[in-house]
């Protein structure tokens, strides 16, 4: 039995020996529309699983909001969308001042899976200036080789249908204190940013992901106060240009007790 966030679809493995009729598990993708005080703004392909946590999220990550206490409500509904599909559509109140600044951005836009740049409809507002990370405390190669060991375990999607990206919260010393997972990696991170804000729980700490590290990854690990974000696989030159302009280290490659900072190395402890 499988869990909201997987479902389970007929396909058929074919071999050397013949046709093997199988019962797979596969990762639920659905659209998901996020809607500000009645006024539609993005449209996401999305796992529909911690959705309220996901609206949060994209809403602080984004700038729709400064703080969280400018998100008043948050409503998840499942529509029926015709030809057989559905589709959830997350409805957001928030404070009137920032719905105002949200109007003057023009977004509304359909994006693709895990769309780190939603709505954006301009080179100005896709390159934004990113939050400056403050000081905090120098995260030791073990600690980021500890958080990204315990990050399999907390991956229960990706268990099931492995096709589903993490990100997740560790504390200085490396303790993973929580993981939100989605079909989109910048979807999994706003996923965590959300239920950061909603649990109060970020405090001192570091992002670690499943994925390569984009400019958007970057952007949001920013937002949340990381003092540095920690990859699987490879960055992106505006990732590292970006890291380094916010004072954010950027870890990639961390693999078998291995790993190569690209940016604040001083951040980083051998």
């Amino acid at each position: 039995m499988v869990r909201r966030g997987s479902i389970h679809l007929p396909a058929q493995r074919l071999t050397a020996s013949g046709v093997e009729v199988l019962d797979e598990v596969v990762a639920e993708e659905v659209a998901v529309a996020l809607v500000y005080n009645g006024i539609s703004h993005a449209v996401m392909m999305a796992t529909p699983c911690d959705l309220e946590d996901l609206a949060r999220g994209f809403t602080l990550t984004e700038g729709i909001v400064d703080k969280p206490s400018q998100i008043y409500d948050v409503e998840v509904e499942e529509l029926d969308v015709g030809t057989g599909a559905r589709g959830i559509e997350v409805r957001i109140e928030i404070a009137g001042e920032r719905l105002a600044a949200l109007r003057e951005r023009r977004r509304t836009l359909a994006g693709r899976t895990g769309c780190g740049l939603c709505g954006v409809e301009s080179l100005d507002a896709a390159l934004r200036p990113v939050a400056s990370v403050s000081a905090g405390p120098t995260i030791a190669r073990a600690a980021i080789a500890r958080a990204m060991a315990a990050l399999p375990a907390a991956q229960r999607l990706n268990r099931e249908n492995g096709a589903s990206h993490a990100a997740g919260w560790a504390t200085a010393d490396g303790t993973l204190v929580a993981v939100r997972e989605d079909v989109g990696r910048h979807n999994a991170l706003d996923k965590l940013a959300g239920a950061l804000a909603r649990e109060r729980a970020a405090g001192d700490g570091f992002v670690v992901v499943t994925s390569r590290c984009s400019y958007e990854m970057v952007q949001k690990a920013a937002a949340l106060g990381a003092v540095a974000i920690a990859a699987v696989s490879a960055p992106t030159s505006l990732a590292i240009t970006t890291a380094g302009q916010a004072g954010l280290a950027l870890v990639a490659f961390v693999r078998e007790g291995r790993l190569t900072v690209y940016a604040h190395p001083e951040r980083i402890a051998a």
